[in-house]
């Protein structure tokens, strides 16, 4: 198995640290713009880029987790090539991601002005280890505000609610608790439609789980990971 990691929105590959150092051999990827290159504007046009970008190593026997848009990326991915997926993973993320006009607009704004940026980042990483905290935000900050604004809008036009029976494969859903970005209701809803999925909701978990309660997310990816070796 292959086990790769995707960022969400404007984020980057630290985001996975506590991952990446805690099972062996796995991968964390910057998507194209974060910061180097050009992001892409559709969920789809990131799907092809990812698999583009594993080609050269092979892609058999994948296993995608992706974190709110790099679960949409995980999830458009097993649709469009799933002989190629072994096992899909989302954290945080849905069937169909919209985001609040408010948030555009804020980000919009944020074009102009970084303050208004650092003052967005810095909530939504409160929850994370201080040291980790500052690398993401550090990285986060150097991807920019324009980045993070092309990848909501790509969010915000990902809609596969209809078409997630076609997924057989298996399937784990995480979400924190007391996310209020991609609510625990998203990924129960993964949960119903997709014939092989697991849901599981970390108590006092937000947005960003995976940097802040990495022991459990890594004890729940561990056990989906056994049952995809030993099924």
């Amino acid at each position: 198995m292959r086990l790769i990691f995707i960022h969400g929105s404007g984020g980057c590959k630290e985001a996975w640290t506590c991952q990446t150092a805690y099972f062996p051999g796995a991968e964390a990827i910057n998507l194209p713009g974060h910061p180097h290159g050009k992001p892409c504007p559709t969920v789809d046009e990131y799907v092809e880029w990812l698999r583009d970008t594993l080609q050269p190593a092979g892609s058999k026997d994948l296993v995608l987790a992706g974190h709110s848009l790099g679960g949409a990326i995980a999830i458009l991915y097993a649709l469009k090539y799933p002989t190629e997926v072994k096992g899909l993973i989302t954290l945080g993320s849905g069937a169909r991601l919209r985001v609040s006009p408010l948030t555009l607009e804020g980000l919009a704004k944020a074009l102009q002005n970084p303050d208004l940026f650092s003052d967005f980042l810095r909530p939504a990483l409160s929850g994370v280890d201080p040291e980790l905290r500052e690398i993401m935000f550090k990285r986060m900050a150097e991807n920019g505000p324009a980045v993070m604004l092309n990848d909501f809008k790509a969010c915000d036009c990902f809609d596969v609610m209809d078409r997630l029976a076609e997924i057989g494969l298996p399937a784990l859903a995480l979400c924190g608790s007391e996310d209020t970005m991609t609510p625990p209701k998203y990924s129960q809803f993964l949960a119903r439609c997709m014939p092989d999925c697991r849901v599981v909701i970390i108590p006092g978990g937000t947005h960003n789980l995976a940097a802040e309660i990495p022991g459990e997310v890594n004890r729940v990816i561990q056990e989906f990971l056994d049952s995809l070796s030993h099924p």
